[in-house]
């Protein structure tokens, strides 16, 4: 509470309020605050209006809305005061309203400046709209700020973020003056696009490297799915180049999420606690999803458990919710969401995804379809991969009729992962007609897959309908469809070793052969095992 006790006794009651100001936590603090200088008539001096709105626009504990109030209630803002409410738009959930403001701001006759433009240009990122790009990048030819750095900096990243890659490297190769911010800009573009090697050309080449630079490659190769060599990258990071961050960290335990390697996994959380990194509910829910997704359930739940603040955030509740579905510990999933619910954390729609596959792992039917009725409850519109889970749900039940009825109601065209799912639960339980329908149905969806051809060949085999799995094999051939060789991870004292079927190129290929044809044989003594 704010106390006006000062009013009686301060000889400069303006160097009071600016203390008081500079001093506040909270929006409840700063309207309290900006009351007594309304009460005092002092709304329209600058040293108070600056900082009301600028804590209002920009910090992590404002309010956008409530800055943008103040600021039309100013009978003359600055162009400070504009872009104070523009860069507050341009962060927010709302970053079109960042527009607004700025053609507001044309109307009345308002210049904009070279620190107006970067806001812009961040808001049409956020939008991935390129239309909205270009038109701010000539509003920044026209006012003559195209050669400044800052503003060029902003360009790069939101031409990379619209996929528009090309025309980021241009803007790149014609700078005059590069700073570390416009190397990081276009080294992040060629990750976000998908185009690692440019990525890595650039990265190699670079005069200097900060975190941002090491934390854009290597989610690049996350994203990208390379996720051993982002584990590659992290370890060179560690040796040679700066002390990582959050969103390095966040990178890093999701590629040994996606990789299974627990060891290394744990690793990481240990680099966490001997770097004093903060423990951002983030970073805990990247943890909470890491161990969870190594199949260390209890390590996850010791995370999740030891957050004092996970009350209000529902990712990390969809991430143990998730975890302990896929563990097949469906009863505690749902009871974990019973409770989440008695906190008051509304569900999402990744929720109601994590609740379905508990439900398809316990084979509760009737749970299932209430959860995906709750959707529609809620405002929210099922999209592809809910349907996909309810039609898991009903193959894992053998309810493969009410599973093909599902499907043909749709509002939606079902996607490869829904058929997928009901041919799995066609072939599970020896429904060879329909899984023969679903099957040619998923090739003629995604003709240049050879896992569709090889699912719906493995079902003819399961069904000792050789031909057809023969012809089969040959359309695929014939069609220039090659098998990808699956691989596997094996994790050993924290190294993590990849195998291909018929691969001689580990080190120890030799004896590993050996030690499997020993094996073959022993079957083969104790079980008559034919290979």
């Amino acid at each position: 509470m704010v106390k006006r006790s000062w009013l009686s006794t301060s000889q400069n009651p303006n160097h009071t309020l600016i203390s008081l100001l500079d001093r506040c936590k909270s929006m409840a603090e700063l309207k309290q605050i900006h009351a007594l200088i309304i009460a005092l008539g002092l709304s329209e001096v600058e040293s108070f209006t600056t900082r009301i709105l600028s804590f209002s626009a920009i910090s992590n504990s404002g309010d956008i809305d409530y800055s943008y109030q103040v600021f039309r209630h100013l009978s003359n803002p600055t162009i400070f005061n504009w872009n104070t409410v523009i860069r507050g738009y341009s962060r927010s959930k709302n970053p079109n309203r960042s527009i607004s403001v700025f053609t507001q701001m044309l109307r009345v006759g308002v210049s904009p400046d070279h620190l107006t433009f970067p806001f812009l240009a961040k808001a049409s990122a956020r939008l991935s709209s390129l239309r909205l790009g270009l038109a701010i990048h000539s509003c920044i030819f026209k006012a003559g700020f195209e050669m400044d750095r800052f503003v060029g900096n902003s360009l790069i990243h939101m031409y990379a973020s619209c996929n528009d890659i090309a025309s980021a490297q241009k803007l790149f190769e014609e700078m005059p003056q590069r700073s570390l911010v416009s190397w990081n800009a276009i080294i992040d573009g060629y990750a976000k696009c998908g185009d690692l090697v440019a990525a890595r050309v650039i990265f190699e080449s670079m005069p200097e490297r900060d975190v941002v630079s090491w934390s854009s490659l290597i989610d690049g190769y996350v994203k990208a799915g390379d996720h051993r060599e982002a584990l590659t990258i992290f370890n060179r990071m560690r040796f040679v180049g700066p002390e990582a961050n959050e969103v390095t960290m966040v990178s890093v335990l999701c590629a040994c999420a996606h990789l299974g390697a627990l060891e290394q996994g744990r690793m990481m959380h240990q680099y966490v606690k001997d770097n004093a990194l903060p423990l951002s509910l983030t970073l805990r829910t990247s943890l909470v999803d890491m161990y969870a997704k190594c199949g260390a359930i209890e390590e996850a739940l010791l995370v999740f458990n030891g957050v004092s603040v996970h009350q209000t955030d529902v990712l990390i509740w969809n991430a143990m919710i998730g975890g302990l579905a896929t563990h097949g510990l469906v009863k505690e999933s749902l009871e974990l969401f019973t409770d989440m619910q008695n906190l008051g954390i509304a569900p999402d729609e990744i929720t109601y995804l994590c609740l379905l596959s508990a439900c398809a792992h316990g084979g509760l039917v009737e749970q299932a379809w209430y959860f995906f009725n709750s959707l529609g409850k809620h405002g929210m519109t099922p999209k592809s991969e809910h349907y996909s889970c309810m039609v898991d749900v009903l193959g894992r039940a053998g309810q493969l009729d009410e599973a093909f009825q599902f499907v043909s109601k749709m509002p939606v065209e079902p996607s490869s992962s829904t058929l997928g799912a009901l041919l799995s639960g066609c072939i599970t339980h020896g429904k060879f007609d329909l899984a023969e329908e679903v099957g040619r149905g998923l090739i003629e969806l995604e003709p240049d897959h050879d896992g569709r051809y090889v699912g719906l060949s493995n079902m003819y085999a399961v069904a000792r309908r050789w031909n057809e799995a023969r012809t089969l094999r040959e359309a695929m051939e014939k069609r220039g469809v090659k098998k990808s060789p699956g691989c596997s991870f094996v994790e050993v004292d924290g190294t993590l070793h990849r195998f291909i079927a018929h691969d001689t190129s580990h080190p120890k290929s030799v004896e590993i052969y050996m030690m499997l044809n020993g094996v073959v044989e022993q079957m083969r003594l104790d079980d008559g095992y034919q290979a």
